[in-house]
């Protein structure tokens, strides 16, 4: 009888992150740029060229989700993904992204705000607060497989 392949804890977590950042990623490019217009990628009097930030970020959340997908395929295949580990990834890779997207490129590139209003306070809060809720949840999911993987064990 064939020996149960080892639980690739750190790819499984590679694969879910690079999901959960390029579906936040889709998130943000289908919802805030192009049904609600709220802003573009990098923010300009070009209208061309915002529009082509936006493609090029498009261009990466499919790249992120495509090589995301390929690893954890591979994982399912020979049945070395991580048990648990993929939730705790993909919320903690959403949760970045969104963090990142926040803080990074909001405030401190200053490539777009949110929306353009004059009182962003709520906007920032809400956006910054929802990564910070997801990287939470993702990080509790990712403590309790852990646990779990030890009790397995003993």
């Amino acid at each position: 009888m064939k020996n149960p392949a080892q639980p690739r804890i750190g790819a499984t977590l590679l694969a879910a992150t690079l999901l959960g950042i390029g579906f936040m990623a889709a998130i943000d490019e289908i919802i805030f740029h192009q049904v609600l217009g709220w802003h573009h990628f990098v923010e300009t009097d070009s209208s061309a060229l915002a529009l082509a930030s936006d493609g090029l970020l498009h261009t990466l959340e499919l790249v992120f989700l495509v090589i995301g997908a390929a690893i954890m395929l591979r994982l399912n295949e020979t049945g070395e993904r991580a048990k648990g580990y993929r939730s705790a990834g993909f919320l903690l890779g959403m949760g970045g992204f969104q963090l990142f997207d926040g803080i990074v490129i909001h405030k401190i590139f200053g490539l777009h705000q949110i929306r353009y209003v004059a009182d962003l306070l709520f906007y920032d809060l809400a956006w910054n607060a929802t990564g910070l809720l997801l990287l939470l949840i993702g990080y509790g999911l990712l403590r309790r497989a852990k646990r779990d993987l030890a009790l397995n064990q003993q």
